[in-house]
Formats: C-alpha cells, sequence, structure tokens
C-alpha cells in the first residue's frame, strides 16, 4: 500500500457491492415500496428520463437508515489505514448524491464524496470521466467491484477489486499492472436456502388437514394434496423474500433479524427481486394444474399476504386477524385441491387457533421490544403497553379454539367418523396444555418469533404432537 500511496495519493472508493454490501437502488426501491406500494407506477415517468432520474425520484421517498446498513469491515479496515498512512480517501459512487453525502457523514471517514445528481449517472464511463478530470489520468486509485468498473481502472494508477469473481480480477490485472484485490467472491447456496425459509413450510402442512379429518386416505387424493403443499410452499416462500426486502429496515433494527440474509448482505437485493418472481411463477404453474378453485384460493393467499406485507402488519389487531386468515387459508386450499367439503367446526376451530398464535407471535415479539428497553416494535403498530391486552388475547382465543373441538365432539358426524370418538377428549387437554404453556414462555421471553416454528423444534410440543396423533389414531381403530 505504501508504494500505492507513492503514485496515487487519494484512493477513491465506490459504494455498491465495494463499501456496501448491497445496491443503493434497490435499497431505495424497497424502502420507498415499504412506505407507499404507489411508488412501483409512480417511478415509471423517472424510469423514462434516465437512471440517474430514477435514483433521485427514489431517494426522495425512501426512508433509509444508514447506520444499520452492512457496509464491508474489510474495506473500512483499508480506508483506515490508507488516511493513517496519509492518503487522502473520496467516496465516488453511482448511487444519488443524497444517500452518498449521508453514508459519508455517518462513516467519517472521507475527504470527498461525489455521486450522481439527478442527470448524471456516475458510473462506468461517466465515472471515468470525472475521475480523469478531477484527479487526473494515474493520479488515483480505484477500489471497486463490478465489470462497469473496468472503464474506472483504465484511468487510475493502481486497481483495487472487492470479492470480485477470476474474471474481473484479471480484467483489472489486464488494466492495471499493480492491480490488488480485497476479498474474493464467494457463492454460497446456503443464504438462498434460508431466504426462502424452508422450515416454515411445516405451516402448509394444513392443506392435508381437510383428507385427515375427512379420512380420505386415497393415493389420488394424497397427490393433489401434496401438489398443493409444493405449491403453496413456492408462493409463500415468494412472500418471505418480498417480506423481507420491505422490512430491511425493521430487521436491521432487530437483535436476531439483523442476520437475515438480505439484511446482512449476504445475498444481493437483485437476487430476491428475481427470486420472488421464480418462487411466485412456479408456484402459480403447479396451482393451475390442480383447477380453478385452487388457483383462486391461491390469488387470494398472495393477494392478501402482498397486502400483509405492505400494509396490514402496521395496523394493530387488524394484522393478528389477517395471520389467522392465512393460516385458515391454508385448510380451505387443502379442500379445493382435493374437492372434500370443509366441516364448519374446522373453520371455527381454525381461525381461533390460530388467532390465538398469532396473537402470541405479537406477545413475543412486545416481550422482546420490552426487554430491549424500546417503547414500541418497529413497523408493526403495538406500543410495550399492549402487552397485556395482546397477552389475553392469545390466551382467550386458544381457550375459545379448545371449546370449539369439544363442541364439534358432540356433533353427530364424529359418531360417524370415529370408533371411539371419546378418544378425542385426549386432544383438548393436550391443546389446553400446549396453549398454556406457549403464553408462558411467550411471556418469559422464551418463544421464537413464531410460535410454530418454534413447537415445530421444541421437545415438548413435538411429544405434545405425538400424543395428540396417538388419540387421533386410537379413536379411529380402537
Amino acid at each position: 500500500m505504501d508504494t500505492a500511496q507513492q503514485e496515487a495519493e487519494v484512493l477513491i472508493v465506490d459504494l455498491d457491492g465495494t463499501l456496501l454490501r448491497s445496491d443503493m437502488l434497490f435499497e431505495s426501491f424497497w424502502s420507498a415500496m415499504s412506505k407507499d406500494w404507489i411508488t412501483a407506477l409512480k417511478l415509471l415517468p423517472a424510469i423514462g428520463a434516465g437512471k440517474a432520474a430514477l435514483k433521485r425520484f427514489l431517494a426522495d421517498r425512501a426512508e433509509i437508515d444508514v447506520t444499520t446498513l452492512p457496509y464491508n469491515t474489510d474495506v473500512l479496515a483499508y480506508i483506515e489505514t490508507w488516511r493513517a498512512q496519509g492518503g487522502t480517501v473520496a467516496l465516488v459512487t453511482a448511487t444519488d448524491q443524497v444517500l452518498a453525502e449521508r453514508i459519508a457523514e455517518h462513516l467519517g471517514v472521507f475527504d470527498a464524496t461525489h455521486g450522481s445528481d439527478g442527470v448524471r449517472n456516475l458510473k462506468g464511463p461517466n465515472k471515468a470521466a470525472f475521475l480523469a478530470e478531477v484527479y487526473g489520468v494515474g493520479g488515483f486509485a480505484y477500489m471497486g467491484d463490478h465489470p462497469a468498473d473496468e472503464a474506472v481502472w483504465k484511468e487510475a494508477g493502481r486497481a483495487i477489486t472487492v470479492n470480485a469473481p477470476a474474471a474481473l480480477r484479471r480484467t483489472a490485472e489486464a488494466v492495471s499492472p499493480k492491480a490488488e484485490h480485497l476479498g474474493t467472491a464467494q457463492r454460497d447456496v446456503l443464504p438462498y436456502l434460508k431466504a426462502i425459509r424452508p422450515h416454515q413450510w411445516v405451516k402448509n402442512a394444513l392443506v392435508f388437514l381437510p383428507v385427515l379429518a375427512a379420512q380420505q386416505f386415497t393415493g389420488g387424493t394424497f397427490l393433489q394434496a401434496f401438489l398443493a403443499f409444493l405449491s403453496f410452499s413456492l408462493i409463500a416462500s415468494s412472500v418471505y423474500v418480498v417480506n423481507d426486502l420491505l422490512d430491511l429496515q425493521a430487521d436491521r433494527a432487530h437483535p436476531r433479524k439483523c442476520k437475515r440474509p438480505f439484511a446482512a448482505g449476504d445475498i444481493p437485493l437483485a437476487d430476491g427481486t428475481w427470486m420472488a418472481a421464480g418462487l411466485i411463477l412456479g408456484g402459480a404453474a403447479i396451482a393451475a394444474t390442480l383447477g380453478g378453485a385452487f388457483f383462486l384460493v391461491m390469488l387470494g393467499y398472495y393477494v392478501l399476504t402482498t397486502a400483509y406485507s405492505l400494509y396490514l402488519k402496521r395496523r394493530a389487531i387488524i394484522d393478528i386477524c389477517t395471520l389467522a386468515g392465512l393460516y385458515t387459508i391454508r385448510i380451505v386450499a387443502g379442500g379445493a385441491a382435493t374437492g372434500i367439503e370443509l366441516s364448519v367446526w374446522l373453520l371455527a376451530f381454525s381461525i381461533f387457533f390460530f388467532f390465538s398464535l398469532a396473537a402470541v407471535k405479537r406477545q413475543a415479539e412486545l416481550t422482546d421490544t420490552l426487554k430491549r428497553g424500546k417503547e414500541a416494535a418497529t413497523g408493526r403498530g403495538y406500543h410495550v403497553d399492549d402487552l397485556q391486552i395482546i397477552t389475553m388475547m392469545a390466551i382467550s382465543s386458544g381457550y375459545v379454539s379448545v371449546m370449539v373441538m369439544a363442541l364439534y365432539l358432540n356433533a353427530p358426524m364424529v359418531q360417524e367418523l370415529y370408533a371411539q370418538p371419546a378418544a378425542l377428549w385426549g386432544i383438548c387437554l393436550v391443546l389446553f396444555y400446549w396453549l398454556s404453556r406457549t403464553v408462558l414462555l411467550a411471556h418469559r421471553g422464551q418463544m421464537h418469533d413464531d410460535p410454530v416454528v418454534y413447537a415445530a423444534k421444541d421437545r415438548r410440543s413435538q411429544v405434545c404432537g405425538v400424543i395428540i396423533l396417538a388419540f387421533a389414531i386410537a379413536a379411529v381403530v380402537l
């Protein structure tokens, strides 16, 4: 580095993908979308005016907390060393000037900041010409990560790549004999798998519930239910991806959610955008094979989940009702896929039971918020003072669901379906215990943000599941 500084006292640092493990264009888009979903329509004129105008449009509408962005610590360390040896550092980026200045002010390590101005997009040849004019050809070292940076490296005294693939490193070496490489590109499939949350697919097993409740155990019925499960899983994963993109700011402010792939910068936001589209198309294609009724149910599910992600999740009580409805839609989808008529008792139980679990989810979040000394849950419509009310809602709705099941056991249809319906009373007792314990754990701050996922991993919950299954089998075969 000493030799480099003798030849080029100014270190020029790019932002997207270099200093920042993200892309501010996509950060701005998803931030603006989280505030107002109409943004997607409003930006069409800006797109026609050019990329610089688009960036200015989004920068004016986005609310980005620059203190929580995923910065590259290796790059920051390099900058500090450069400055310690007497060099100056400038941030020159295609990101809009407004956002670039906010980031530079937060970091406090740059002597100058230059970004796109709404007219000129400071990228590729435009950036190369700008730097050559301001600092002179060969009068600066340039740190970048993108193929568009080749034009800049040709004008620089030294090329520095950041997490660049082998081909880009060779390009930098070809145009700059004294090229330096900081980090290497690593494509890991694990963050992508984590982003689609396959562990959440356990919820989609509810599509099998109509088959089990009606005791229609045929190969064709199970195949239809399995395809419904697969369609639901793909579409739900698409929703999870979109939700994470919309929740970037809230997730980064959360002690655990900040480790999610998009919030942590482990996956480019551009990849997330295409992932969401691919998953929804795959799920829709499978849904189309199961008939019009199922396809309409899935369409309704996607519309409701999108509304939840964009708006409803920030509305107190409405968000809990929506979550309960989304769980129940899975059961409705199972009936639509298999042609099994759903019992009113099953739907009533589902609404109350999953309203309880949705309330527990909010209870857990508020308990965590209280422990962190905050007054309101980020991105939600609740304050910590609401904790007691939400807890009461979780308990009362859970107990009502058990009562609905108890009433169902006295219905004439139960006598026809089960050889020993009295065994089903054991399920009521287990559910009563499990719901009570779940609320207690959330009250103590020991509950995962999602009680369904927590239950799948919790040993006592697993034991409760086995006991419930045993009672159900006993009711059928004894």
